[in-house]
C-alpha cells in the first residue's frame, strides 16, 4: 500500500502505476445495490500560490456501472470572496467540458498541468481550510468534504456517505457524475428549476427535479421545463435565529437532483463538479452574492413595467390597431403591443408579410403609438428557414453559422418548415446575428425582441432530410413533423448510459430537439452545451439590440440558464387557463427572483384554452403585480384581451390602476435588482426570515421588502385568508385600515370580484404617482409618499427611496448626469414627526420638474391635531398656504390591534416639494 505522503512527490507515471496497484477490483460488491463503488481516496494535497488548495483523488474501486471510472481526479478549493467558496472537481489528466468562461465570466482554476506530475512544493497536512465565512474540511479515505458556517459551526454541505446512507460516495465517470449531501430535516430548500411545482415554492421531498432545457408545456408538473438553474437556497432556523445560504452547481449537462428531506443527490451526465457556496446569511444577502458571480440583472426600460398585450393570431395590422384602440376605449392602461409570428412572411425570422403587415402602414402605425409613448415588440425563433432565396439563410450559410451534424448544418423543423439552428457559441454567428438584427430594425423599428423556442425546440427528432412534396403541408397544426427522419442512437452521446428523467418520462435527450451528437464551434457537443442555447442566444441578441441607437435593450427569453438575467426577462411559457396554473405562477415567479431573473411573469389569463370570465378577473389581479405583466393567448383560443368582458375590464382598471401608480416604486426595485440582485417579487421569508410560518407560503408575495399582495386564487371565493407577519400592515385600498399583531396572524379579508388586497408594512416609505393610460404619461405626474410607522408607536422610523433616470440609456447608474437617487427618511419621537430626503445627483430630477404633491403618514398616536408644521424651517400653516391637512382615525381589522391607543393617519396635500432637492418637513401631533 502506498502512503499518502509518498504521493506528494510522485511523477504522473508513478501516480498511474500506484493507482493501478491500489485499485481493488473491477466490480462493486456494495451491500446496498443502489450504491456505486467506494468513492475516491485523497493521495496528495498542497496549497496553491493564489491561496487555494489542490488535491489529487484516486478511485478506490472500479465499477462498470454507467461506464468506466475516471481514475484520477483533481480537486481545487478556494475562498474566492469573503462570502463565496468554490469547490471544483475534474479529471486530473484531461480537460473536460465546462460552461465556457467567455460566456459566463469567472475565475479559472489553475491549469491541469500545474496540479499533477510535478513535485509538491507546499504539501499540507491539515484537514481544514478556513475563510472569512466558511470552513472547508475533508476526509481522506474515502474522500468527502464538508462546508460549515464559521460563525456557528453549522454544517451546510456534507458529502460523507456512511454504511447506513442510501447514497454513494463520490462517483465520477465520463457520462455519469454523482455526489450527495446530508441535510437537516428542518432545512427549507428553494430553487432547482425551471419546473412547475404543485406543492409551492419549497422543494418537496421525493418530487423529481430534472434540469435539462426542454420545450414541454408549463402545465407539466415536476418536469424539466424551458430553463436550467442548478442552484438552491437553504433557509434554516435555530432557536429563532435564521440563516440562509445557497449552493450552485455550475454544470450545463442534463441532471437529476433527488431531494429526500434529509439528503440531496446530484446525478449528472457529464461535465465537472463546480460548486459555489454563498454564505448569506439573509436571503437578500444570498441573492446579492449569487448575482455578483453570475451577473447582475439587466436594467429594464421604464415602459417595460407597463402592461403588455400579445396574442398568437393577430392576422393582420388592422387587428393590432383595433386592439390598441379598444384598450384606449376601455380606459385600461397599455404600454406595449406584441406580435407573435403573424407579422412574418412565411413564418421566417427578420421578415415582414407584405400583404397582412404592409411596411408603409406598419411604419405609420408605429409612428402613431411611439408618439403616444407605446412600444412594439415581435418574436424571433432561432430556427432559420432553409430557403435559398431567403437572405438571412444565404448570409448564414456564407458565414458558416449553423450547428453541424456529419459535416452539414443540422436539419430540423419548426414553424417555417425545414430550418437550421445558429450556433451562438461561434463568434462569427454572433456577428451575423447582430447584423441581422440591425437589418431588421431598419425594416421595422421594433422596441425589443422576444426570443422563443430556444431550448431548442424541434418538431422532429433524429437525422432528417427534406422530403419530396410540401413540408409543412399548410393544413392542420404546424407542429407535426413532415421531414423524412431516422432516429440516431449510434453514439453514446445520443444514448448515454444513465437516463435522466427528461420530459418527466425519461425521454431520449435528443427527442424533439437538436441531436445530442451534433456539434458546435470548436467541436463542442450539443450533448454538453444543450442547456446553454437560450442563454447564448440572449447574449447575442443583447449585443445586437445594444448596438441600435444606443438604447437600453429589452429581451424576453423562454429558455434561460445561470446568468440569463443579466441580459433578458423571462415569461413562464405555455400555461393553461386554469385556477391551478394561476396558483403555480406565483411559485415560478418567486423562484426566478432567486435565480437572478427578477423580470418575470406568466401569461395572464392563461395561454390556452380560454379561461372563464371569473378566472380572468382574478388573474389580472395577480398579473398586475408580476414584475413582467403581459396577457398572451394561443392561436386556437378565443380572444381574451382584458376588454373582452366588462367585468374583467373593471378588474383590470382597478388592478392596473394600482400598478401604474406604483411604477416609480417598481422602477426603483428594478434599480435595486440591477445593483444588488434583489428580486422585485419576493417570498415573504425574504423580509421575515425568522417567521417560520411563511417559509412555505406560496399564495402571497411581496414586491420589494414591504408591499404584500394577497390575491384570490380559488373559484367562487369573495374572501381570502391571508397571513400577516408580526407588526403593522396598512391597506393600500384604504390607508385607514390596519392589521397589527405581535406574533403574526391569519386574517380573512373581503375580496369582491374586482378587488385585490395589497398591504404596506410598517417602517416603509412608498413612492407613488397618479397613474395614467401609458407609463410615459404616468411618469410625469406628481408624487405621493406613504409613510408607515408601527401602529401607535411613540418612537419609530421609516425608510424608502426613489430612483429615476433616462431609461433609454443602455446603462443604469448614478453619476452619468441622467439619473437621480433619493433616500427618504421619517421618524416619530414623542409626537414630533419628521420626514426628509437626501438627494444624490439631483439635476436630472430637477430638469424633469418632478414634485411631491402629498405625503401621508400612517400609524401615528394621538388625536390627529397637527401643529408647528414646517418645511425646511419655514411655517406651512396659516394664511397664503395651499397645504391641506387632514387626519383620519385608523380602523383595526383584527382584535389584537385594538386597545386604548387611538391611531391616526395624517395626510398633507398641495405640498409642491421638488424631488431633486433635499427637503425636511416637521410637525407636532396634538
Amino acid at each position: 500500500m502506498v502512503s499518502p505522503h509518498c504521493f506528494a512527490a510522485l511523477s504522473l507515471s508513478c501516480l498511474l502505476l500506484a493507482m493501478l496497484l491500489c485499485a481493488v477490483g473491477a466490480t462493486s460488491s456494495s451491500k446496498n445495490a443502489t450504491k456505486i463503488g467506494q468513492g475516491y481516496r485523497l493521495v496528495s494535497i498542497e496549497e496553491t500560490p493564489d491561496g487555494g488548495l489542490i488535491g489529487i483523488l484516486q478511485v478506490k474501486q472500479k465499477t462498470k456501472t454507467y461506464g468506466p471510472d475516471i481514475p484520477l481526479l483533481r480537486f481545487y478549493v478556494k475562498h474566492e470572496a469573503e462570502n463565496r467558496l468554490r469547490v471544483h472537481i475534474t479529471d486530473a489528466q484531461k480537460q473536460r467540458w465546462e460552461v465556457p468562461y467567455n460566456l459566463l465570466p469567472r475565475e479559472q482554476p489553475p491549469p491541469l498541468s500545474q496540479s499533477i506530475g510535478k513535485s509538491r512544493k507546499n504539501p499540507i497536512t491539515v484537514s481544514q481550510y478556513s475563510g472569512s465565512e466558511f470552513l472547508f474540511s475533508y476526509t481522506s479515505d474515502p474522500f468527502s468534504f464538508a462546508v460549515k458556517r464559521k460563525s456557528n459551526g453549522e454544517t451546510l454541505f456534507d458529502t460523507t456517505s456512511g454504511d447506513s446512507d442510501p447514497f454513494s460516495s463520490l462517483v465520477f465517470k465520463d457520462q455519469y457524475l454523482e455526489i450527495s449531501t446530508k441535510l437537516p430535516k428542518d432545512a427549507s430548500l428553494y430553487g432547482l428549476g425551471e419546473n412547475t411545482q404543485p406543492h409551492g415554492i419549497k422543494l418537496y421531498p421525493s418530487d423529481p427535479y430534472t434540469l435539462y432545457t426542454t420545450d414541454i408545456s408549463a402545465i407539466n408538473l415536476n418536469a424539466d421545463l424551458y430553463g436550467s438553474h442548478p442552484v438552491y437556497m437553504d433557509l434554516r432556523n435555530a432557536g429563532g435565529k435564521a440563516s440562509a445560504h445557497a449552493v450552485l452547481l455550475l454544470n450545463s449537462n442534463g441532471m437529476d437532483v433527488f431531494y429526500t428531506g434529509t439528503s440531496l443527490t446530484y446525478k449528472i451526465i457529464g461535465g465537472v463538479f463546480d460548486f459555489y457556496f454563498f454564505s448569506g446569511p439573509s436571503p437578500l444577502n444570498v441573492v446579492d452574492q449569487y448575482t455578483s458571480l453570475i451577473g447582475r440583472p439587466a436594467p429594464m426600460p421604464y415602459w417595460a413595467f407597463g402592461f403588455h398585450q400579445c396574442r398568437w393570431g393577430y392576422h393582420n395590422l388592422s387587428v393590432v390597431e383595433d386592439v390598441v384602440e379598444n384598450y384606449k376605449k376601455a380606459q385600461i392602461p397599455l404600454d406595449v403591443i406584441w406580435n407573435d409570428d403573424d407579422h412574418m412572411e412565411g413564418k421566417k425570422d427578420f421578415t415582414l408579410n407584405p400583404v397582412n403587415y404592409p411596411r408603409p402602414k406598419l411604419l405609420k402605425f408605429l409612428d402613431k403609438i411611439h408618439n403616444f409613448g407605446m412600444k412594439y415588440i415581435v418574436i424571433i425563433d432561432p430556427g432559420i428557414a432553409v430557403n435559398t432565396s431567403y437572405g438571412v439563410y444565404q448570409r448564414g450559410i456564407a458565414n458558416d453559422v449553423f450547428i453541424k451534424y456529419d459535416g452539414e448544418p443540422f436539419l430540423a423543423q419548426v414553424w417555417p418548415g425545414a430550418v437550421n439552428f445558429p450556433d451562438f457559441l461561434n463568434p462569427k454567428t454572433v456577428s451575423w446575428w447582430v447584423d441581422e438584427i440591425r437589418r431588421f430594425h431598419e425594416l421595422v423599428p421594433v422596441d425589443g425582441l422576444w426570443i422563443d423556442m430556444n431550448e431548442v425546440s424541434n418538431f422532429c427528432s433524429g437525422k432528417c432530410k427534406i422530403p419530396e412534396g410540401q413540408c409543412p403541408t399548410g393544413t392542420g397544426p404546424g407542429w407535426i413533423c413532415c421531414l423524412d427522419c431516422k432516429n440516431i442512437t449510434k453514439t453514446r452521446w445520443d444514448d448515454p448510459p444513465y437516463k435522466i428523467n427528461a420530459s418527466g418520462i425519461k425521454a431520449p435527450i435528443g427527442f424533439k430537439t437538436i441531436a445530442t451528437s451534433a456539434y458546435h464551434y470548436n467541436g463542442v457537443l450539443e450533448y454538453d452545451a444543450h442547456s446553454l442555447y437560450g442563454f447564448s442566444q440572449s447574449v447575442a441578441t443583447h449585443k445586437g439590440l445594444q448596438g441600435l441607437q444606443g438604447k437600453r435593450p429589452f429581451i424576453l427569453s423562454r429558455s434561460t440558464y445561470v446568468g440569463s438575467g443579466k441580459y433578458a426577462a423571462h415569461w413562464t411559457g405555455d400555461n393553461q387557463g386554469t385556477w391551478e396554473n394561476l396558483r403555480y405562477s406565483i411559485s415560478t415567479m418567486l423562484n426566478f427572483g432567486i435565480f437572478g431573473v427578477p423580470m418575470v411573469g406568466s401569461d395572464i389569463c392563461g395561454f390556452y384554452p380560454q379561461p372563464t370570465e371569473e378566472l380572468c378577473n382574478r388573474w389580472i389581479e395577480v398579473g398586475a403585480f408580476y414584475p413582467f405583466s403581459r396577457d398572451h393567448a394561443n392561436y386556437y383560443s378565443p380572444r381574451q384581451e382584458l376588454y373582452q368582458w366588462q367585468s374583467v375590464a373593471e378588474s383590470a382598471r382597478n388592478a392596473l390602476g394600482i400598478r401604474y401608480k406604483l411604477l416609480p416604486f417598481l422602477y426603483t426595485l428594478n434599480y435595486e435588482a440591477h445593483v444588488s440582485g434583489a428580486p422585485i417579487a419576493r417570498p415573504l421569508f425574504f423580509s421575515f426570515p425568522t417567521y417560520t410560518e411563511c417559509y412555505g407560503l406560496s399564495t402571497q408575495f411581496l414586491l420589494g421588502g414591504s408591499l404584500m399582495v394577497s390575491p384570490v386564487l380559488e373559484q367562487g371565493k369573495t374572501q381570502v385568508k391571508s397571513l400577516f407577519p408580526p407588526g403593522s400592515w396598512y391597506s393600500l385600498l384604504d390607508w385607514t385600515h390596519t392589521i397589527t399583531s405581535k406574533d403574526g396572524v391569519y386574517v380573512t379579508l373581503d375580496a369582491p370580484l374586482h378587488v385585490v388586497n395589497v398591504h404596506l408594512y410598517q417602517n416603509a416609505i412608498l413612492p407613488m404617482q397618479q397613474g395614467g393610460m401609458v407609463s410615459k404619461e404616468a411618469r410625469m405626474t406628481p408624487f405621493t409618499l406613504i409613510v408607515t410607522f408601527p401602529s401607535g408607536a411613540t418612537q419609530g422610523e421609516a425608510k424608502g427611496n426613489i430612483f429615476v433616470d433616462d431609461d433609454e440609456l443602455p446603462d443604469m447608474n448614478l453619476g452619468n448626469g441622467y439619473s437621480t437617487y433619493v433616500d427618504l427618511h421619517a421618524t416619530v419621537d414623542q409626537g414630533a414627526v419628521k420626514v426628509w430626503s437626501e438627494v444624490q445627483e439631483g439635476k436630472f430630477a430637477l430638469d424633469k420638474g418632478w414634485i411631491i404633491d402629498s405625503i401621508s403618514v400612517l400609524g401615528l398616536e394621538g388625536s390627529g391635531a397637527v401643529s408647528s408644521l414646517e418645511i425646511d424651517g419655514k411655517p406651512l400653516m396659516g394664511g397664503g398656504s395651499n397645504v391641506n391637512v387632514t387626519t383620519s382615525a385608523h380602523e383595526h381589522l383584527n382584535n389584537e390591534g385594538e386597545g386604548e391607543k387611538k391611531t391616526v393617519m395624517v395626510a398633507l396635500r398641495g405640498l409642491n416639494i421638488v424631488v431633486g432637492k433635499n427637503f425636511a418637513m416637521t410637525w407636532k401631533m396634538g
